[in-house]
């Protein structure tokens, strides 16, 4: 092909219903075992394995190691965003008025996106620090400010730690339920943690929902003002 990626094998990869859905469980951030995997897909410990050896060799997925138990996550969050913006896609043959039910509503409002919040109340966190002029969007990316560094800092975010990781500090990942911009790279998942450690939020165990509290709500909306 000349040097193109070979994008028609991630294609094949993604393409096959049980890998998508394996995918799309290990989206809530945490590593789980090929047991878990295929009890949630609906398939033989068997067959989990031949697909997870396939999403592993094909990049979408790392192995991890403890004693004699395997875990398996994505690989990076990249591929926690490829796999964002196609569940935005795919919702494009549904009304967006579609009745749902409440587990449905409740990923709508707030859940983890690999390791950064995501739903409507991400997008309210990223519109509020665009508002605010603490992230600046130019040419499809988007960087901190000064105000906005200072901002994170206040916040209680050590942002000094954040600037010597490898991985980007700021980087916008499409929402799929709404099909708007939430904020993800390492600054993402700091805030996602500072939530949770000032207790705003609660995650549900083996799901991707997150609830705000009644405190973490207001304290939410008045930092973080979607106007």
């Amino acid at each position: 092909m000349n040097g193109t990626p070979n994008i028609a094998r991630i294609g094949a990869l993604l393409g096959d219903t049980t890998r998508a859905r394996m995918l799309t469980t290990l989206m809530h951030g945490k590593a789980l075992t090929a047991s878990e995997l295929a009890s949630d897909a609906g398939v033989t410990a068997q067959t989990a394995t031949t697909h997870l050896a396939k999403l592993e060799a094909g990049g979408l997925l790392t192995l991890r190691k403890q004693g004699r138990h395997k875990y398996f996550a994505l690989a990076d969050a990249s591929i926690a965003s490829l796999l964002e913006t196609l569940m935005g896609l795919s919702a494009k043959d549904r009304p967006l008025c579609i009745q749902t039910g409440p587990g449905d509503a409740a990923m709508r409002t707030a859940r983890v996106c690999y390791n950064h919040l995501a739903g409507n109340r991400g997008i309210q966190l990223y519109d509020s620090l665009i508002n605010n002029a603490y992230l600046l969007e130019h040419n499809g990316n988007v960087s901190l400010s000064d105000d906005g560094q200072q901002f994170i800092i206040d916040f209680g975010i050590d942002l000094n730690t954040l600037l010597q990781k490898k991985t980007p500090l700021c980087r916008t990942c499409l929402d799929w339920s709404e099909r708007r911009t939430h904020l993800a790279g390492s600054l993402g998942r700091a805030l996602l943690t500072r939530f949770e450690k000032l207790e705003w939020i609660k995650r549900h165990q083996d799901s991707r929902i997150i609830t705000f509290t009644r405190k973490g709500t207001k304290a939410f909306t008045d930092v973080f003002c979607p106007h």
